[in-house]
This record gives C-alpha cells, structure tokens and sequence, in this order.
C-alpha cells in the first residue's frame, strides 16, 4: 500500500471518529477532482459550484457511512454523479456556460490559445450531444482514468454496459472529429 494511501486511510479513521480537521483535509484535497469532473459533465461554472458545494455537505453528513471499499475520491465522484442525475431528473433545462472561458487559462501564446479553445469547444460540443450516462463514463474513463470496475461501482452499473457506453462515445467522437 502507497503513503499516500496509508495516509487517506488514517484521515478517513480519524474524520469518521469525529476529527474534523481529518475531514477537511480529506475534502479540501479531493475539492479539484470533484470540481473538475461536474464542469466537464455540465459544462456549467455556477452548476458545478452548486453541485461540488452539495457533494462536500453530503460527505461531512455521512463520513460515518463510507465503507473504504474504494478511493475517498471515488466516493465523491459518486455523490457527484447522483446529485447530477437527480437535479437533471428535476430540471431538464440545464444551461451552460462558455466552457471555453473557464478552461483555458494562462496559453503561451495566442495562436496556442485559439487552438486550445477551438479544441476545448469542439469536444465540449460533442460531449454535450452525448447522453448523460454516456458522457460520465467518458469523462470518468478519460479524464480521471478510473478503470470499468471503479466506473461500474460509481454508476452503479455492469461492467460491460461501461464498456458499450465507452464504445459509443468514441464511436459519436470519431464521427464528429
């Protein structure tokens, strides 16, 4: 077992015994994963912030509840995952913000940042014909490299519907690009 995993082990101990500067560490180092992946999949800042803000209620209220059958950040992908299918569930009207603008930062030069923007709009583009569930196995395969198994259990689905919904997205991607 890594450091670093012996290390979230004991923080996951302690923040479920009550410590709560445990617990914040916990979060605060998972805060940019979470961040990430729902502005990815919503392709939204203010959602994304309102969901990732949602996603560290949840964890304090149920630390108790986390097994450590996976990563803690695994965990939250989870939490992350449902609360984004559940609001979808409530307001199908989800808009968007220029995804473009919060992506690129800091280009080194501006042919680099037209690039990356023209990039990041057209994936962004593609992403956002895809459907939902589709769209989260793309991003948690591609963008966080958890294996299908991990995926499986954050989605709560077999393996290999991960690996079709996977197959269908590079497939949508392929014929855009």
């Amino acid at each position: 077992m890594s450091k670093k995993a012996l290390s979230e082990k004991a923080l996951i101990e302690k923040a479920q015994s009550g410590d709560k500067k445990s617990l914040e560490v916990l979060l605060y180092d998972n805060y940019k994963i979470v961040y990430g992946y729902l502005l990815k999949l919503t392709m939204n800042e203010e959602i994304t912030k309102d969901i990732t803000q949602e996603v560290m209620v949840k964890a304090i209220l149920n630390i108790k509840k986390f097994k450590g059958n996976s990563k803690f950040s695994t965990w939250l992908i989870s939490i992350a995952s449902n609360i984004y299918k559940d609001m979808l569930k409530k307001d199908k009207k989800v808009s968007r913000v220029d995804i473009e603008k919060t992506l690129i930062k800091n280009t080194q030069s501006l042919e680099d940042d037209i690039i990356n923007k023209d990039t990041v709009k057209r994936i962004g583009e593609v992403l956002l014909k895809l459907p939902e569930e589709k769209r989260m196995v793309f991003i948690l395969k591609n963008h966080f490299n958890y294996s299908y198994k991990e995926i499986s259990k954050i989605l709560k689905c077999p393996i290999g519907t991960v690996r079709s919904r996977l197959h269908y997205c590079i497939k949508k991607i392929r014929d855009f690009i």
